[in-house]
């Protein structure tokens, strides 16, 4: 029985060093419960942050490439309007080197062009308007 007594003794021995210290790690636990992320979770953050920048900016790219052919593309229509007024010009000023003043179309024509700044400007919006 002494042996029996002897290992329940060393049994309740050990069992008391173990218990505190199982109090403490039980104590410890509750604060520090939340573990610190791992750092591969941190590395695929950083990854996943890069790619994002390089869509943004990539978006960027795109848009100011939009933003200047639709820049281009309102130059070219000023362009292209201004040459046609140009034609149009051309022409405003054969009819009026060809209408005859004392016809009912030149007598229409002069009451017409009171109201504009010039006979040029009057029979450009006349012919634009017979277009």
């Amino acid at each position: 029985m002494d042996s029996i007594d002897k290992l329940l003794a060393q049994l309740q021995t050990e069992y008391k060093e173990v218990q505190p210290e199982q109090q403490q790690s039980k104590s410890a636990t509750p604060k520090s419960f939340i573990p610190p992320p791992p750092k591969s979770a941190s590395f695929i953050d950083n990854l996943l942050a890069e790619v994002q920048a390089d869509f943004a900016k990539e978006d960027a790219v795109i848009e100011l490439k939009k933003q200047q052919e639709l820049e281009q593309e309102r130059i070219r229509q000023e362009q292209l309007k201004a040459k046609q007024l140009e034609a149009l010009k051309v022409q405003a000023k054969e009819w009026l080197a060809k209408v005859d003043p004392l016809s009912s179309e030149g007598l229409w024509f002069e009451r017409f062009a009171e109201s504009y700044s010039s006979k040029l400007e009057a029979a450009i919006e006349y012919l634009r308007s017979n277009e």
